[in-house]
């Protein structure tokens, strides 16, 4: 008898690594699970693995990484990421990364056993296809005349699938991929693949291959809009066991429905965010007036009453304010004025802006900048944006006689901008989760601290919509250093 298929779940929870074996262990799969990143490397190092249930927020060795790694060792594993918190975003950076699917948390037994089934399907289709191109003389042409069990497989996957031969000559696609391009008529097997992309660098990544920075045939991926439907598109290089690229296959899948439903959770946050932000402004000028005493004296306990409420009032406000920042970057919507804008100004701006608060907290505040920097090119708000959320978490989450600095460098291609404290300092399995939407690291001594999770998310979207990219050191009770890399002029 064939040995069934091997599948690794690697997930940080005990009950779904449990609920995911017993579930295909059920179906004749053989299962074993890994509880975090270093654990399912050394894993998957072992070989033998025919599918991987990888989730993107693990301890150690993070799962975009493991993804990396999983196809450098094995390009014929089959990558499944499971995660509670997909984004369109985060599916397209796993599938540049090798992911062949995103299964969002929570899912049901049948959900999970229609994915794998599917993965395992695609590794078999991979493999046998491998199998054709040695016996055939390394010729994908030949495809189009196989088995008509391999024709059926294909045929009936529900994503687009397009096969180019290495001159970038279409020699096999399926039902779905016409249905998915609108074409009425099917295209002639040999026509020229790169007038069906819809997308000039898929086309030369199907016709001519695109290479990474070693040099390596690499994978794209893009979204694409045909007949009021949005594809994700993805191109894959097909190489042989010398590296030698023999052609490339084209994945398209519908994900109208994905952006619709986003589309519409961010015109939600927006809509209720900006219901919310007049009201709010209303009764913070109401208390306002009261504390200043234009409505009467007021005693202690009222003065004290009010205090609390201007607080409290404020962070709403600040949080309503972070929202319409986050949908407006989420949906596109932010209107820029890009001009070469001098760094050490802006930096001195916010200083100055942010000094009460320093001097609230008792932290000192310093500067460190070089006479001649470069400039960048960015929009005046997202500069003062990032630096002025950076700042300020390096205030708040300090200690009463503690410094803040700003330092800027030069660092190749990059200004780099760095924001350091030797506050209070991040625990080390929080930072691979320190820019996503919402999160704050809970600890006992900042549990006084207030906040929306949503700062440095910004910070993150910001720094990327300019080419950039954001990284952070910290030692847990010693500080932290954020550095912000801009493209410089």
């Amino acid at each position: 008898m064939a040995e069934p298929p091997h599948i690794l779940v690697i997930d940080d929870e005990l009950g779904m690594r449990e609920g995911c074996r017993r579930a295909l262990a059920a179906q004749g799969y053989w299962v074993e699970g890994a509880a975090d990143g270093d654990e399912g490397w050394r894993r998957l190092q072992e070989g033998g693995w025919d599918l991987a249930l990888v989730d993107i927020k693990l301890p150690g060795i993070g799962g975009i990484d493991l993804l990396e790694r999983a196809r450098s060792l094995d390009p014929d594993l089959v990558c499944i990421v499971i995660t509670g918190y997909a984004t369109l975003e985060m599916a397209v950076q796993a599938t540049k990364r090798g992911a062949y699917d995103v299964l969002p948390k929570p899912f049901t037994s049948d959900d999970l056993l229609l994915v794998v089934r599917q993965g395992l399907e695609h590794r078999s289709l991979t493999l046998e296809a491998r199998r054709l191109r040695e016996e055939k003389e390394q010729g994908l042409l030949l495809l189009a005349e196989e088995q008509s069990r391999l024709r059926t497989i294909i045929d009936c996957l529900a994503d687009g699938v397009l096969v180019a031969n290495r001159e970038g000559r279409l020699v096999l696609y399926n039902p779905a991929a016409l249905r998915l391009l609108g074409l009425r008529e099917p295209p002639p097997i040999g026509s020229d693949l790169a007038p069906l992309c819809l997308d000039l660098q898929l086309g030369e990544a199907a016709s001519a291959g695109l290479t990474g920075e070693d040099g390596r045939p690499t994978i794209l991926a893009t979204e694409l809009t045909c007949n009021a439907l949005t594809l994700l598109a993805s191109v894959t290089p097909i190489l042989d066991e010398a590296g030698v690229r023999l052609g490339s296959v084209m994945l398209l899948r519908d994900i109208t429905e994905a952006k619709a439903l986003e589309q519409v959770k961010n015109q939600f946050i927006s809509m209720t965010s900006h219901e919310l932000r007049t009201p709010l402004a209303a009764v913070q000028t109401y208390i306002d007036t009261m504390l200043e005493g234009f409505a009467g004296e007021l005693s202690a306990q009222q003065r004290e009453i009010l205090d609390r409420c201007s607080q409290r009032l404020e962070a709403l406000i600040t949080l309503v304010n972070d929202l319409l920042d986050m949908s407006r970057l989420q949906s596109g919507r932010v209107e820029r004025r890009i001009i070469a804008l001098d760094v050490a100004a802006a930096v001195r701006e916010t200083i100055d802006l942010l000094r009460p608060l320093a001097a609230e907290h008792q932290v000192t505040l310093s500067i460190d900048l070089p006479t001649d920097l470069p400039t960048v090119e960015m929009d005046r708000e997202d500069l003062g944006r990032i630096l002025t959320n950076l700042l300020s978490n390096a205030i708040k989450y300090n200690r009463p006689g503690g410094a803040a600095a700003v330092r800027a460098v030069v660092d190749g291609y990059y200004l780099r901008i760095d924001v350091i404290d030797n506050g209070l300092g991040i625990p080390e399995e929080a930072l691979p989760r320190l820019f996503n939407e919402f999160y704050r690291v809970k600890r006992p001594e900042t549990s006084g601290i207030g906040g929306t999770g949503l700062g440095l998310a910004i910070v993150k979207r910001t720094v990327e919509y300019y080419q950039g990219r954001v990284e952070v050191q910290s030692v847990h009770g010693q500080g932290s250093t954020f550095s912000v890399y801009l493209p410089h002029n």
